[in-house]
């Protein structure tokens, strides 16, 4: 059995990919209740966009389209159907774009409870869901294989609500101190014990 000699193209696919779904997550961002129409239940990327006015001090890429839309967010998925639906607008314990929104909101009046995770209670979890509706819009763009393709693009890209594969430059202090606070706001030693 012989192994083919890596060829400096053999990158390329990988690299066309990434393009394709940048193409695509450039185009006009889908208001959230179209968005939840639309969805797939392929694997593939996803880009959570949103005026300036929303968190002005954290920059993200201009949509291509809508200047106007800058990207907050990108994420993955094996389902983007699923990582939206059940995810991102419902549930904090399993969302670090809702943890991360929530840290970003605390000071709105956010409430969290600890279960085995800090969660937010579930009059917020409702409250956050109607934020992101009436906030933030939606591209995504379908691939088998989205993990590399997210990879490359938030390394490119640098979404300001990314901590993770964002190169250490790019992270932003506001985004980890407000991890950081929704992580702190509930705990163990804060959770009502039961009899």
């Amino acid at each position: 059995m012989t192994t083919p000699e890596a060829r400096p193209d053999d990158a390329s696919p990988a690299l066309a990919r990434a393009e394709a779904a940048l193409d695509l997550l450039s185009g006009v961002p889908v208001p959230l209740e179209v968005a939840v129409r639309r969805l797939s239940r392929g694997g593939g990327v996803y880009a959570w966009w949103a005026a300036p006015s929303i968190f002005p001090d954290l920059p993200g890429p201009a949509n291509g389209n809508v200047p106007l839309l800058r990207m907050l967010y990108l994420g993955r998925a094996g389902s983007l159907r699923g990582r939206i639906l059940r995810n991102h607008l419902r549930r904090s314990g399993s969302s670090t774009l809702r943890r991360t929104l929530a840290g970003l909101l605390l000071s709105e009046g956010y409430r969290t409870t600890w279960t085995d995770r800090v969660v937010l209670v579930p009059e917020d979890e409702a409250r956050l869901t109607a934020w992101m509706f009436a906030n933030l819009q939606l591209t995504w763009a379908q691939d088998a294989e989205p993990t590399s393709v997210e990879a490359t693009l938030v390394r490119r890209l640098h979404p300001p609500l990314n901590v993770s594969g964002v190169d250490p430059e790019h992270v932003q202090a506001a985004v980890v101190a407000a991890k950081n606070a929704y992580n702190t706001s509930s705990g163990p030693a804060a959770a009502p014990s039961t009899p």
